[in-house]
């Protein structure tokens, strides 16, 4: 039987655990400018408002960790991760998931962040391991590692298997923790490839099965371009914490998202008492109640 493996983040003052024994741990993706041209114009002008009210709101919705991108068009992204994330940190405590594909960025985030950051993320480009996993290392970080490469995003359940593996290799030869690994396996769009689905959760189940690691995805790229899109994300979700998900990387202000995940957990077996569920019940009833009555027309 694979060992259930525990990976922690931290703040400077809070520790979230991930692990198979505990509720999944949602990482908030709202504070990401990527198709956001408000907040893009709202970061170049050193306005963080939308910042703070994106994380206020997914923290109270049950995000654990924060999910931070700085990728705005032309704009300096190391000195605006920095900011970020210096703004995120007299916020809140929780902790944070630092979320860029360039090397400076990530190494002046790390060097500001107080506590144990996780790092979105590394792959198996040769490049990408020569440069990030040393920094993970350096910074006593934890890290995703997406299960692509060189020549792109797999199209083989064996090939995204591989490359976990190699990522795993690679970052425990330079002595990083193997529970300080989260694969990410990679769930794309139905809406371009009606097998997707099943090829994402079919990964999440081998990889769990072969190495034990937790696991995340950025699980609203399954519905892309489909109706209804957060009933899919849901069920998806529930599909995906039965086959290992540990993590998610999604948007818990839509109820139907976080309410499926809830349910997920009671399912498990990993909310006693039903404590949570009940919780989020409850949240849904007050909101229910404090919803504005529309006049009759």
């Amino acid at each position: 039987m694979t060992e259930v493996m525990t990976t922690t983040v931290e703040s400077a003052s809070k520790k979230v655990s991930i692990s198979r024994k505990l509720p999944t741990a949602i990482i908030g993706e709202r504070i990401n400018p990527t198709g956001r041209k408000t907040l893009q114009q709202e970061l170049k002008a050193g306005n963080f408002d939308t910042v703070k009210s994106d994380a206020l709101a997914q923290i109270e919705a049950g995000a654990v960790i924060l999910d931070v991108n700085a990728g705005v068009p032309g704009a300096d992204e190391p000195a605006l991760l920095v900011q970020m994330i210096e703004v995120l940190t007299e916020l809140t405590d929780v902790p944070l998931c630092i979320d860029t594909a360039n090397v400076k960025a990530l190494e002046a985030a790390l060097k500001v962040y107080s506590g144990k950051a996780l790092v979105n993320s590394v792959n198996g480009e040769e490049e990408k391991l020569e440069t990030v996993l040393p920094l993970i290392k350096q910074y006593n970080a934890a890290v995703i590692g997406l299960a692509m490469d060189d020549d792109g995003i797999p199209k083989t359940l064996e090939k995204r298997i591989e490359i976990a593996g190699k990522i795993i290799d690679r970052a425990t030869k330079l002595g990083i923790a193997t529970e300080d690994i989260v694969i990410d396996p990679l769930a794309m769009s139905v809406g371009a490839d009606d097998q997707a689905g099943k090829m994402a959760l079919d990964a999440v189940e081998a990889i769990v099965k072969k190495f034990g690691v937790n696991i995340t995805m950025g699980c609203s790229n399954i519905s892309f371009g489909i109706p209804d899109r957060e009933l899919l994300n849901g069920t998806f979700l529930a599909m995906a914490i039965r086959c290992g998900l540990t993590c998610p990387i999604t948007n818990p202000l839509f109820d139907e998202v976080v309410t499926s995940i809830l349910a997920a957990d009671l399912a498990m077996g990993r909310d006693e008492f039903a404590t949570n569920w009940i919780g989020g019940y409850r949240k849904r009833q007050a909101a229910e109640k404090n919803k504005p009555v529309s006049e009759p027309s």
